[in-house]
Parts: C-alpha cells; structure tokens; sequence
C-alpha cells in the first residue's frame, strides 16, 4: 500500500476517533474533564443552597466561583456536562441534617436522573410539584426528611422512575393513590409510615405495578382486604414489607399470597394482628427465605408443612402466643428445611420442654429462645454447632450445670444470653473458644470475683453481669473498660474499689450503669463521654469538676444520686450539655447555688437535686428548661419566694417537689396552670397567706385514672447496626402513713397535695374537693381556720387526709364516712366540736385521729356526747324484756362485791409474785400475761363500775 493511502487510512481511523471520543472515554470510565457544569443549573443549584440552613457545612463547596460538577453531592454527565445526580443524604454524608425547603430552580436540572434529600428537616413542607417534571428521574429517595402537607400526584408523570422512597415523613391522609400505577417502570416503592387507612384499594394498585420487585408499607394503618385482587401479582415481587400495621386473619392479604405467582424471598408480617395457628399456606410460597411474624397473636405450634420449605433460612415467632413442645417445633422443621434455616427466632412465647439436640440444624447461626418455659438441662451436644453465633436462653427455667463442654466447638458464638439458673462450672485458667461481641449474663451465679474467663473476652461491645453476686475490687479489672464498650451494666453486685482513671476514649457513646455496687473515690473523665451513665448508690466522693473537660451533646442520663459527692457545681459545664434528658443529683453533699447555666438544657425532663446544702434563690435561666417533667429540689436551703414562672413555664410538670427550704411569701396561684401536675409538695417551708382557691384547675387532679403507672423517660439509641430503647424512671421518697417510701413504678400513680408545716392561714377552699383524684391530702401544721366543707366526702379516692395542728372549727362533716378507701386520718389539735360521724371506714380509726379537740364526742373518744345512751355489752344486747331481767339480776351486785373482789385480786396477785421472782421464765411469761391481761381489766372494771353507777343512782 502506497504511503498516501496509508496517510488516508490514518486519517480516516483519526476521524473516528475524534467522532467516538465521548463514547470510548465514557466507555473507559474517563470523559471529558473539561466540559464544566451549565451556568444556568449552577445558578439554580446556589439557589437551592439559599433555602437550606447548613448547620455543618455540608454545602462548604458549594460556591459561585469553582465548576458546579465538583461540589460535594453532585455529578455530572461525562457527555453533556449536564447535572445528572444530586445526593443531599445527610446519614452518607455521617452530617448534621440540612433544613429548611427545596427551592423550587429544582426544575432547571432537567437531566436529573438520580435525586436522594433523604434524612433531611424539610420542616413539614411539601414536596414540590416541579419534580413530577423531572422526566429522566430514576431514583427519587425522600426518606425520612420531614417533608408535610400532601403528596403531589404529578410525582405520577415520572414514567421513567424505578426506585421511590418517601417513607418516614409526615404527610396528610391521602384519599387514593391512583397515581401510582402510571409509574410503569418501578421497581422499589417505600411508603412506610404513609397513612393508607383511607385507602381500600391499596393492593389492587400496587398490584398494577408490573416490575415490582420490593414493596414497603411499614406502619401505613393499612385497612383490612376483604376481596382478592382479579388482576394478577407480579410474579418479579420477592420483597414484602406489611408489618406494623392492624391486618387480621380475616384479610384476604394471605389469600393472595398464597394464591398468586410471586416470588418473594423476604415477607415481613410483623406487629399485626394475625390470629390462630400459622396457616399452611405459607409453605406453598417456595421461594421464601426470610419469614418474619414477629409480635402477633399466633397460636400452637409450627406447621408440619414447613419442614418442606427447602429455601428458608430465617423463621421469626418471636413475642406470639405458641405453645407446646419445642421438641415438635423442631421436628416439624425437619425435612429439607433444617439443612437451609440459619436463623430461628422463638422468643417471648409459651413454649414447653427441655432444649433438644440442635445438630439436626448443620447450618443453624442464631437460635433465640429466651422467655419462654423452657426446663430440663442443655445438652452437651450444643458444643458441637460450629456455625452457631448467637444463642438465647436467658429468662427461662433450665437448670444443670454449664461446662466447658457445652462451648468446645462455637468457634463462632458472638452473642451469648443465659438463664440464672444454670451453675457455671468452668476451670479457672479455661480459655474460650470464642469472642463475645455481647455478654448477657444477669442474674447468673458468677462471684465472689470476675470470672477468669471473662477477662480473655477483648473485643466486646455489650456486658451485662449485673445481679452476679460479684464483689470483686473493680481497680484490679482494668480489661473491664474499652473503647469498643456500647452497654456496659455492672448494677447490683458488691463491686468496690475506685474506677480506674484511664485514658480512654470510645468508639460510641455508650450505655454504662454501675450503680447499687461499693464503689469510691472520683468518678474519671471518660465515664462522662457516655449517652448514659448511672453510678448512683455507692460511696463516690469528691467533686464533679472532670465534667467540665468533656463537650457531650450526647450525654441523655446523668444520675449520680446517692453518694458523697460534693462542692459546688460547676457553672460552665452545662451549656455543653445540650442532649441532657435527666439530671439526678440527689442525696449528695453538694453546696452553692444552683448554677444558672443550668438553663442551657432545653431538653432535660427531670431534674432531681433533692437532700442535698444548695442555697441562694432559684435561678430565673431554669424557665428555659420547658419540657420539665419532674422537679424534685426539696431538702436544700434554697430561699426566696417561689417564683411566677413555675406556673407558666411548665406546661408538662407532673411532679413538683420544693419540701424543706427556706421559701417564703404565698402559694403562687400561677401554679394553678400546672394542668398536668399530679404532685404538689410544698411542705417545712415558711409560706404564708391562703390557699389559692383555683387549685381545681389542676385538671389532672380533677381525674380518678392515671395514664402511666410509672414516669418514664426513654432514649433510642444504635448500637451496633440494632437501635435499642433505653429508659429511666422517676422516682422519689415520700412520706406515707408516717413513713418514707420510694415510689418509682407506681409514682405515677400518686396524686398529692402537700402544703404542712407552714404558715398558711384563712379557709380551706371549698373549691379542693373537686380534686376527686386526690390520694393524699396534708394541710397539718398550719394556722388555717374555719370548717372543714360539709362537701369533703366527694374526694373518693382520698387514702390519707390529714388536717392536724391547724385553729378548724366547728363539726366533722358526716360526708367524711363516705370515703371508703381512707387509711390514714388525723383531724387532731383543732377546735373541731360535736359528735364524731361513725362509718364501716372511720370506726377503724383509734381516738388519736381526733384528740385535741376538747369539744369532740363520742366514740372512739372516751368522752361521751350529751344524751348518749350508754354502749351495752353486746353479748346482753336483745329485746326490753330481756335487758330488764338482766339489770335485775346486776341488782345483787353491790359496792361491797366490786370492793371485795379487787381486794382478793390483790392478795393473789402478790402470792402470785412471791413464787415468780423465784422462776424467771414464770416471771418473764407472767409479765407478758400481764400487759395483755391489764387492759382487758381495765375494760371490765370500768363496764361494771358504770353499771353500779347506775344502779346507785336508781
């Protein structure tokens, strides 16, 4: 070939090259890095940027002087430069979420093919209709991003979308969903948390959808099906998500299971309502792998029919009613299914029998068989299941002894939860052939000191030995402490020494609870780099300073009540605290003023400084603290009056405790707008002036029921890839028929008003006995005056009233004998007068209740009202002519006769003394007689000598 055709052809193959350049540079992943981003999709982007509030950063990039295509999040088209991907997701990016709205230049990135603003605080706002004209969309992720108000149906003219995600926001109740089905290329739709209660055609319409592959309607409130769709399911579904939501056995969403073609892999039918036994028709769906019926109302055992379910590995009953034999249940999964399952999820049931050998299971991974009644010993065998990971037995009844033996084979065993009732009997230098990531040891028998075996653990993430019977000195435990730690509870051993002061840092924000042990000295650094800590009960001491060094936003409980802390809290730590839910400092040595920066935790619930030397006023900054639920700050030293804002900033307060300090002036009647309040203690303070009459628009106080037996507080948190909840419950020491009780899970249900031991003076208002939840009531040691309302007996579920130590007056309303529950009553030291109302309830109650009001009569006071016939034998009670017989026959009886029987009386009693002083067991049994004997005589002697009374006056 001459060298001109050879040029030719070299030009010719340059030709095509330049032609196919974007084709083959695409095609090699490269493109063209020149082409830049259009100006006009930059513009629309910075306006986009405008209506979000970055709080992090995640937008830095984002500038009108650098290429668009470089910004974070984005992507363009190596062909055309056009923006072709925006992913705002705030959990990829491990940021803070992006607030405020979408700006609606969205429309100018017309070439957006994929668009994820998931995790996002979209305040409510809607989604904007302009993206229903984003044609080339395939990929619309919306997730959890707070968006409101209702769904825009033109998201229907997006033809071309196959994944669409708007789970886990807050829209409005859609009527229908028509516009679904023209979403002809869908393949993943998640609507969970969407409520469809009004949609009844909800599986006809997603039924229309032909290349489904994965469905999400989590938590919709999805109504009942009571007629099988006519069109056929795609036979491509093999992802199913209906859990949380109210389906019965009566819906027609099983028949169509059954009876359709799909395919489905994954089912999740979880947190319903299904009733009876598992239906057979289950087992027809042969391509089942994942079967998930966890928290429903299923009974009796495993279908036999499962155990031809060759592709399930993963069975979840947990939280049903099943019962029977786990024997059975087993041999029901025998066939092809025990070759395949991984997975066997049978927790929180009914089921009976010993544990069976699980080598039949070769593939077995996670067996979770925990509260259920389980008895019998655990094999030995259980040794042999090398592939086994996680294993359940806490909470039930099994017993024998657990050796070394049982785990010579879990090379693999991860998770371990056993029952207290098991014995451990391991060696003492024997090293397992595992490496726990979780520990659920509680209540098991492990002491006196940590188990050998436990230190060779290093790469746990969750221990709990709480309960063991430990008493080990923690200081020689340093392995304990790691930066790997998620939950960590120690409670309730007789653990001592002083927690090692170490350097650490953590991977997470753990979950520590140390408390109820022996514990000493200061409390280190590191503990406070916790999502929860409790120490609380032990003998720590010292300041609380080291608190200051950490910045934890993610610090939610913080309770270090019951020791020996002490000196004044610091007044800059708490403004880095800005997560704190709880704060309990109670029973400590603590002095100064309550710090003002106290202020800074918005989101604390509870706060207890209860029994600690705090002085000074209270701090005007804790009216920040809004969403109070509890407010314990009695036995202080605090001073002033109580201030306005209680009453108004607290809209949420149930428990107000201010007993024992120095506060003084009036009960402010600002305090009535508490509505909520269920606790009011204001008692050993100097409080003067009346009682507000308004106390009945305490409307909490104005119902019998509670809605919470106790006050609880939770916190989600994740650990691991599992999100746990973790709560606290409020509690508190209270004064109860004249002793201190602890109420925590029944606090909830105490309604009380105490205002004793001031010096509160004019009327009781009329208006308290509308207060008919009222449990307790206590105005004693006061100066109040006049009567008690003839209207008292309205508080029906009053248990203890007390109105002792007061100047009342007048009669005890007979309405008070209505009270059937009162246990506890004491009217006494007033100027209270007349006969005492009798009742089956107040005549339980002794002459105490009353003494004190010298113009009190009748029973159970000796002194007699005026014209009150006097009580009779009741052995002599009977018709007239009877009880005229008997006082003549008392007509025998003489002066003389009384006076001759106590004479021989004495003369006994001293022979009878003469023998005892020489037998001290006779003694010490005779003196015993005695005190029980005199008062019974004293009775008798005084019934008599009242009849002789009366038959020398006749």
């Amino acid at each position: 070939m001459g060298g001109s055709s050879v040029q030719f052809l070299l030009t010719l193959i340059l030709l095509f090259l330049l032609c196919m350049r974007p084709t083959i540079a695409n095609y090699l992943g490269l493109g063209d890095t020149h082409l830049g981003c259009k100006e006009h999709e930059r513009q629309a982007l910075l306006k986009i940027k405008q209506d979000l509030i970055d709080d992090y950063g995640l937008l830095s990039s984002w500038s009108s002087n650098q290429d668009c295509c470089m910004w974070s999040g984005l992507r363009c088209s190596n062909q055309t430069g056009h923006v072709i991907m925006l992913n705002l997701n705030a959990s990829s990016f491990r940021s803070w979420p992006l607030r405020g709205k979408l700006n609606p230049s969205l429309f100018e990135l017309k070439y957006l093919t994929y668009l994820d603003v998931s995790f996002n605080d979209f305040n409510q706002s809607q989604i904007p209709k302009i993206i229903g004209s984003l044609s080339n969309l395939r990929h619309l992720d919306l997730y959890d991003a707070n968006f409101g108000r209702n769904i825009p149906f033109q998201l229907g003219n997006l033809s071309n979308l196959q994944y669409l995600n708007l789970g886990w926001n807050n829209f409005n109740i859609p009527e229908n969903i028509e516009w679904l089905p023209q979403l002809s290329s869908l393949e993943y739709l998640c609507m969970s948390t969407v409520n469809l209660s009004k949609v009844n055609n909800w599986l006809h319409v997603v039924n229309k959808l032909p290349y489904l592959t994965s469905l999400y309607l989590s938590s919709c409130n999805l109504p009942n099906i009571f007629s099988v769709p006519l069109v056929n399911s795609s036979t491509s579904l093999d992802g199913l998500d209906l859990s949380y939501n109210s389906l019965t056995s009566s819906s027609s969403v099983l028949e169509w299971l059954f009876n359709s073609n799909t395919s489905i892999v994954a089912l999740d039918l979880s947190y319903n309502r299904f009733q009876g036994l598992i239906p057979d028709g289950f087992s027809k769906i042969n391509s089942l792998a994942k079967l998930y019926f966890y928290k429903n109302e299923f009974e009796g055992g495993i279908p036999k029919s499962f155990g031809g379910m060759c592709n399930l590995k993963i069975l979840s009953l947990s939280l049903n009613n099943l019962s029977g034999q786990l024997l059975e249940f087993f041999q029901n999964l025998t066939g092809c299914a025990n070759h395949s399952i991984q997975s066997l999820n049978f927790d929180w049931n009914q089921i009976m029998g010993s544990l069976p050998d699980i080598t039949t299971f070769p593939s077995l991974r996670i067996l979770r068989l925990h509260s259920n009644h389980l008895k019998g010993i655990v094999p030995e065998s259980l040794g042999k299941q090398s592939n086994l990971e996680t294993l359940y037995l806490s909470n039930n009844s099994l017993e024998g002894v657990i050796s070394e033996a049982h785990f010579s084979n879990l090379t693999k065993l991860k998770h371990l939860a056993l029952p207290h009732t098991l014995v451990f009997n391991f060696s003492f230098d024997w090293v397992p052939p595992f490496q726990l990531d979780e520990i659920s040891l509680g209540s098991c028998q492990l002491g006196p000191r940590f188990p050998t075996w436990l230190r060779t653990q290093k790469y746990y993430s969750w221990i709990d030995i709480s309960n063991s019977r430990i008493s080990d000195i923690i200081s020689n435990s340093d392995w304990i402490f790691s930066r790997q730690v998620e939950y960590m509870n120690l409670s309730f051993n007789q653990i001592s020494g002083q927690i090692p002061n170490l350097s650490l840092e953590f991977t997470s924000y753990p979950i520590i609870d140390l408390s109820s042990n022996k514990l000493e000295g200061g409390i280190p650094q590191f503990l406070f780099e916790s999502a929860y800590l409790d120490v609380s009960k032990n003998m720590l001491s010292g300041p609380i300073s080291a608190l200051c060094e950490v910045q934890n936003g993610n610090l939610n409980f913080l309770v270090l009540s019951n020791n020996r802390l002490s000196g004044q809290i610091p007044d800059s730590c708490w403004m880095h605290l800005e997560g704190l839910q709880v704060l309990n400092l109670a029973n400590n040595h603590f002095h100064g003023k309550i710090p003002s920066s106290v202020g800074f935790l918005h989101r604390i619930v509870s706060l207890d400084l209860d029994n600690n030397n705090f002085s000074g006023e209270l701090p005007s900054s804790l009216n920040n603290c809004k969403e109070l639920i509890f407010l314990n700050l009695g036995y202080n030293a605090l001073v002033g009056q109580i201030p306005i804002w209680l009453g108004t900033s607290y809209p949420n307060l149930i428990i107000l405790i201010l007993r024992s300090n120095h506060f003084n002036g009036s009960v402010p009647i600002h305090l009535c707008h508490l509505e909520h309040l269920q606790v009011l203690d204001l008692a050993l303070n100097q409080i003067s002036g009346c009682i507000p009459k308004c106390l009945n628009n305490l409307s909490a106080l104005t119902k019998k029921d509670s809605p919470d037996a106790a006050i609880i507080h939770s916190s989600l948190e994740t650990i691991g890839i599992m999100e746990y909840v973790f709560s606290y419950i409020d509690h508190l020491f209270f004064m109860w028929k004249g002793k201190e009780h602890e109420y925590k899970n029944i606090l909830g249900l105490l309604k009380s008003i105490d205002l004793s031991s001031n010096n509160l003076t004019g009327r009781i208002p009329g208006e308290v006995v509308e207060l008919v939840g009222l449990v307790s009531l206590n105005l004693s040691r006061n100066r109040l005056t006049g009567q008690i309302t003839s209207e008292i007996g309205m508080l029906q579920s009053l248990d203890a009233l007390d109105l002792s130590k007061n100047q009342l007056s007048s009669g005890i309303p007979s309405s008070l004998s209505h009270i059937d529950r009162l246990s506890v009553l004491d009217l006494s030291n007033n100027n209270l007068s007349g006969k005492i109302p009798t009742g089956p309830q107040l005549d339980t109650f002794n002459a105490s209740s009353y003494e004190g009001n010298p113009n009190l009569c009748g029973a159970p006071l000796p002194k007699k009202c005026s014209g009150e016939e006097i009580a009779q034998n009741p052995a002599m009670n009977g018709s007239r002519e009877h009880a005229g017989m008997q006082d003549e026959k008392e007509g025998f009886i003489s002066m003389g006769f009384y006076v001759s029987v106590a004479l021989g009386f004495i003369a006994g009693f001293w022979g009878v003394v003469g023998t005892l002083v020489l037998n001290m067991s006779l003694r010490v049994a005779f003196f015993r007689f005695l005190n029980d004997f005199k008062d019974r005589l004293y009775v008798a002697i005084s019934v008599n000598m009242a009849r002789v009374q009366r038959q020398l006056q006749n």
